[in-house]
């Protein structure tokens, strides 16, 4: 999209009525986000990406997710959801996020493990968007297709999927809760002493189990099995039952499998300046997963 088309967009918009200040932020898959700075205001613009690839996202549905984040105090405060157009503008969070470092301290942990909570005792809005691991396997595998992007490198490796799948649905689901499922650290803004934690990009919200997120906070972070453990620990306010440990290892393999997916749909989708670092980490993900030597067995 045109620089001009954005600013027409910001124009009709965005809060305010002095001129507009664009700053480009990022451009993944489905949105292309930028700051706007409008009469001294800082905002979230969010728009579809050109050639956006269909990951099965509900635009009004997280609409309604958003007023109740916002109302939480766990997501900025919306100025304007357009889901008809794919616009989203919403205030500026301040603060700063975690180091990698320091996502994985104790303190950190136990930090994350509570905003967990918090999310997952949010009010469901209705009708619910129910997602699994499964479903989201089956969405990025049929945007795979269109594209003739390779997923998964292997049929052993999207056989080993559906052996984690059928692991799941065998065991007793706990009651579903709002996921966010896109928990990584430039996804969460730390404004203390404002307030804790902001939640940003819910596109990907969704009604499933809780321990999808800490799957994926738990992957997007490489943490040791001792940190995750913690995370489990923190987040149940006991020590975990041994089907609780299997069924979050399960979702965890998933979780990167679903990643891995992610990056190759990315990789054949966009060549830019971001491409060498989304090359390495499906590297990573493929070597977790067992495409070759080992891998974690989840």
């Amino acid at each position: 999209m045109p620089r001009s088309a954005l600013e027409q967009i910001a124009e009709r918009r965005v809060p305010g009525s002095g001129p507009i200040n664009i700053h480009p932020v990022a451009t993944g898959l489905v949105n292309r986000s930028c700051r706007v700075v409008r009469d001294g205001n800082s905002f979230s613009m969010r728009v579809v990406a050109e050639g956006a690839t269909d990951l099965g996202l509900d635009r009004a549905w997280e609409c309604r997710v958003l007023e109740r984040a916002a109302t939480a105090g766990l997501a900025p405060r919306v100025e304007c959801c357009a889901p008809e157009e794919g616009i989203l503008v919403a205030a500026w969070a301040n603060g700063r996020t975690w180091s990698a470092e320091e996502a994985c301290g104790p303190e950190h942990v136990d930090q994350m493990a509570e905003l967990l909570r918090r999310v997952h005792a949010l009010p469901i809005p209705q009708p619910p968007r129910v997602m699994s691991a499964g479903a989201w396997i089956s969405h990025y595998a049929a945007a795979a297709a269109r594209r003739k992007a390779g997923v998964a490198r292997s049929a052993a490796l999207r056989a080993n999927a559906m052996t984690h799948l059928g692991r799941l649905g065998a065991t007793p689901a706990p009651p579903a809760v709002l996921c966010h499922s896109d928990l990584h650290r430039l996804n969460i803004v730390d404004d203390r002493p404002g307030g804790g934690l902001i939640l940003l990009d819910w596109e990907y919200a969704h009604v499933a189990d809780g321990f999808w997120d800490l799957a994926g906070w738990i992957a997007n972070n490489d943490w040791t099995e001792d940190t995750a453990a913690r995370l489990l620990r923190s987040y149940l306010r006991r020590a975990a039952f041994p089907a609780e440990s299997a069924r979050l290892g399960a979702l965890r393999w998933l979780y990167d499998y679903v990643c891995l997916q992610w990056s190759e749909i990315y990789l054949n989708q966009r060549a830019g300046p971001d491409s060498d670092e989304v090359d390495a980490r499906a590297e990573r993900l493929a070597e977790r997963l067992g495409c070759g030597s080992g891998g974690r067995a989840g």
